[in-house]
């Protein structure tokens, strides 16, 4: 009787350390942040907002990946858009005071552009002050189901592109900075 309970001790110590190993996508998904985290970007996984639409296109539903990009010696104006056909769309607030109203549409219509393993993904861009900020589902990037050709090698090239590209989205949105000496 002794050596029974001495095996389901055994066995439930086994499986109580069997699960705190962390699966194979935790193992990628800590891989892409610690990355984007190297490069400059600044990885956080978040409720998704109510203005943008998450898990089963329901919006506000759901985790979601935020990367944004501190930029010095830039002001960018208030401005949310969503990916619509690939392209960049504003987000119609319902309190338009808050939104830079000749800055809200600067980014209208302009296509992604971003590695096919990251723009199916994406479900929108903020701006404010002098940070821009791209939610997407970046545990798709790292799942075998919707990325086959996942390639950790890739993860790099592929994050210095869409840092690249904010910066880029960054300059066509920004507004000059007064300085009160001039």
């Amino acid at each position: 009787m002794g050596i029974w309970i001495a095996v389901a001790i055994v066995l439930f110590v086994l499986g109580s350390m069997m699960a705190l190993k962390p699966s194979g996508i935790d193992i990628r998904l800590d891989t892409l942040r610690m990355t984007a985290r190297k490069l400059g970007l600044n990885p956080k996984l978040i409720a998704c907002p109510d203005w943008i639409a998450g898990k089963d296109g329901e919006f506000g539903r759901g985790m979601i990946g935020q990367y944004g990009l501190v930029l010095d010696d830039v002001k960018l104006p208030l401005s949310r858009y969503q990916v619509i056909d690939g392209q960049w769309r504003p987000v119609v607030s319902s309190n338009l005071d808050s939104f830079d109203q000749s800055a809200k549409f600067l980014l209208d219509k302009v296509p992604l552009e971003l590695p096919s393993s990251i723009a199916p993904h994406v479900k929108a861009l903020a701006t404010q002050a002098n940070s821009i900020v791209l939610y997407w589902e970046d545990i798709a990037y790292v799942r075998p189901v919707s990325n086959p050709n996942y390639d950790k090698a890739a993860i790099e090239p592929d994050l210095l592109h869409l840092k690249s590209q904010l910066a880029l989205w960054a300059k066509q949105l920004q507004k000059p900075i007064s300085h009160p000496n001039e």
